[in-house]
């Protein structure tokens, strides 16, 4: 498993929107502080109240110049399902082969009930304009996260 520290360059990798398009990374952050957070899945609790957190202050973060994206397995149709269920504004990007997810070390694994299995840890990155990690958020609890990101991003100011 690899994994991304501070300093580090986000690694080119590709995405595919949630109406189906391709999106590049770093290419779809250039220019601008962006964050890229990392969910286990569309439509469950916690995976939903943080997107509805995110979209809450996605204002905010538009005033700052800090773009969003969030990123699951879930597929494109799923991540329009979901916006369009809770009104979401956060675009939603989907890691079909993982490939992100492993590069920066947020598929591992999990247990539930004694048992073992792979799966995403709930995690967010904050890069700079240049694409550099300026911060790593692990193994993130929802309440109050996407403010906390919120302070983070302001920071870089």
């Amino acid at each position: 498993m690899m994994s991304i520290e501070q300093g580090d360059a986000l690694p080119k990798n590709a995405l595919v929107a949630a109406d189906g398009s391709a999106l590049a990374l770093p290419e779809w952050g250039a220019g601008a502080p962006f964050v890229l957070y990392f969910y286990p899945k569309d439509d469950t609790s916690g995976c939903t109240r943080e997107a509805q957190d995110f979209t809450a202050l996605m204002p905010e973060f538009d005033a700052l110049g800090v773009k969003l994206l969030g990123i699951s397995k879930d597929p494109p149709a799923k991540h329009q399902k979901f916006t369009a269920k809770y009104d979401l504004t956060v675009p939603l990007a989907t890691d079909e082969n993982g490939a992100l997810m492993e590069a920066l070390g947020v598929w591992v694994e999990k247990s539930m009930y004694g048992k073992k299995y792979m799966g995403i840890e709930r995690s967010t990155f904050l890069f700079d304009a240049a694409g550099t990690l300026v911060r790593a958020w692990r193994k993130v609890k929802v309440p109050g996260h996407a403010a906390e990101v919120l302070e983070a991003a302001k920071a870089l100011g």
